[in-house]
């Protein structure tokens, strides 16, 4: 089994600890579409909020076009809790001690995204940026 794969298969796991390494891993390949739909599904955890932190935080660390559109279109879906974690997340990446590559950037092409949901969520990520001082 491939990393890719056992990393897909453990984002089912019952265990939120084996969810939150599967966000990890998972989020240098968020330009893969099976693995962008399991890293959305891992964004809008329902069950631990670990999980949603920590995938947002990876993605962003992975800062690619690709990688900020999966966290915008989780931030669309999102109810107020889970965006706020999606933020932290976020925030954890951006003012770590390694930095992150531009998010912002990021944002800015996805403006003009063809996907509403996408530019919406995009905003919001651009303006927990900006507030952040990125």
């Amino acid at each position: 089994m491939s990393g890719l794969e056992a990393a897909l298969s453990e984002a089912s796991s019952p265990s939120w600890t084996q969810r939150v390494r599967a966000g990890r891993h998972l989020a240098s390949f968020a330009d893969v579409p099976e693995a962008a739909e399991v890293l959305v599904r891992l964004l809008l955890d329902v069950e631990d909020t670990a999980v949603t932190r920590q995938t947002a935080e990876a993605l962003a660390r992975v800062g690619t076009v690709a990688a900020v559109r999966l966290i915008a279109l989780a931030v669309a879906e999102a109810d107020d809790n889970r965006a706020d974690w999606m933020g932290t997340g976020l925030y954890d990446a951006i003012v770590g001690p390694d930095g992150v590559p531009d998010v912002a950037a990021a944002c800015g092409k996805l403006a003009g995204d063809p996907e509403e949901a996408v530019r919406r969520g995009a905003a919001d990520i651009a303006a927990w940026a900006h507030g952040t001082g990125c």
